[in-house]
């Protein structure tokens, strides 16, 4: 990812659309969990700036964030954080069975993990038994944009091959589905677009400025959340995922 894009993600968190509903939607795959054990401990893989560990994610246990970027690590610490790792996903330093629950958003499609297969794998030996996973993950490899090129994406997914990864690695799928479904008609609108008439400087998604429209969009997103939880949306611009490593397996 570019430096900047941290920058950048930093300051329009706790604002923006996109963070704001993708949060509910991942409050409410979350609810799917027995949470009956407690204390829980979570893993964010790929935790970026910190702003899901600093706010919901504590909800569900104590927090330890793993990132490749020292730009990212030091963003965290600008938050309060402390329980943090430098470190790939592909190869986690903590011994096995030492979480809970691992999240891991938008992050195994970036160019710095070599293998999301293998980071897959690194989900699955840190986890006890009975631990849960939640990825989520941008849909469509078509829908490539200048967005992508500025996060360094690698590879984009569908449901099936989010399916496919996990099952390889030994989870079991609770549920899956697409996100940002109903807005997913301006997405490709604005890609395509893109094509036609390519911007002139780079900047990502975030950059872009909507105005009043940032209220409107937060409540459409987020009005999906009972929706993504409870069935499998058909398309959607991202792909996320609830699975469980179930008790037995070495």
């Amino acid at each position: 990812m570019d430096p900047q894009e941290y920058s950048l993600m930093f300051h329009v968190e706790s604002t923006h659309w996109w963070y704001i509903g993708m949060e509910k939607i991942t409050r409410a795959f979350l609810k799917k969990m027995d949470v009956s054990a407690s204390p829980r401990s979570v893993l964010d893989a790929g935790c970026g700036t910190g702003s899901g560990m600093s706010t919901y994610l504590v909800d569900y246990g104590s927090v330890v964030g793993v990132d490749i970027s020292p730009i990212a690590l030091e963003f965290c610490r600008k938050r309060g954080l402390a329980s943090l790792a430098l470190a790939s996903v592909t190869e986690i330093p903590f011994p096995a069975e030492s979480f809970d629950l691992v999240t891991s958003f938008d992050v195994l499609y970036e160019q710095a993990v070599p293998s999301d297969t293998v980071a897959i794998d690194e989900f699955f030996r840190v986890l006890r038994p009975n631990g849960y996973i939640l990825l989520r993950l941008p849909a469509y490899d078509w829908l490539r944009g200048q967005h992508d090129v500025n996060i360094h994406t690698a590879r984009r997914y569908t449901i099936s091959k989010v399916k496919k990864l996990l099952s390889e690695s030994g989870f079991d799928l609770l549920h899956i589905s697409y996100a940002n479904t109903l807005l997913f008609p301006l997405a490709l609108t604005k890609r395509l677009l893109e094509r036609i008439f390519p911007p002139t400087s780079p900047s990502s998604d975030l950059s872009v400025k909507i105005g009043v429209f940032n209220d409107v969009f937060k409540k459409i997103l987020s009005s999906e959340a009972p929706l993504a939880a409870s069935m499998r949306l058909p398309f959607g611009l991202s792909v996320i995922a609830l699975g469980k490593k179930q008790s037995g397996y070495e």
